[in-house]
């Protein structure tokens, strides 16, 4: 059983000898508001008529605070370390690019 994963190459170092290539989790993102978090879990504290009666008044409170955009997925980061011929070979790819890592149990 395998599973391609696709990695963004974030930072470079080549000494001459070798390349060592830091990866990161190359995942979409979006940006979930802390208001939105703190809606949803008193959402599933309080029961449905609880909930409707105090819900202008959680609204209200929260439309004074700021909007804080958290990110909703902690990425998996890798860093490889490899001989200079072999990353030739595989096409010199540079900061930014994206590359496939087949996942496989062995």
């Amino acid at each position: 059983m395998s599973e391609i994963v696709h990695y963004q190459i974030q930072q470079l170092i080549d000494n001459g000898q070798t390349v060592q290539l830091t990866l990161v989790e190359d995942v979409q993102t979006e940006p979930v508001s802390q208001k939105q978090l703190m809606l949803e879990a008193i959402n599933k504290k309080l029961d449905p008529e609880l909930r409707d009666q105090i819900a202008p008044f959680i609204e209200a409170i929260l439309q004074a605070q700021p909007t804080i955009a958290i990110k909703s997925y902690a990425q998996t980061s890798i860093t490889i370390t490899m001989p200079k011929r072999r990353y030739e070979r595989m096409g010199s790819p540079a900061v930014g690019q994206r590359l496939e890592i087949n996942m496989r149990k062995i």
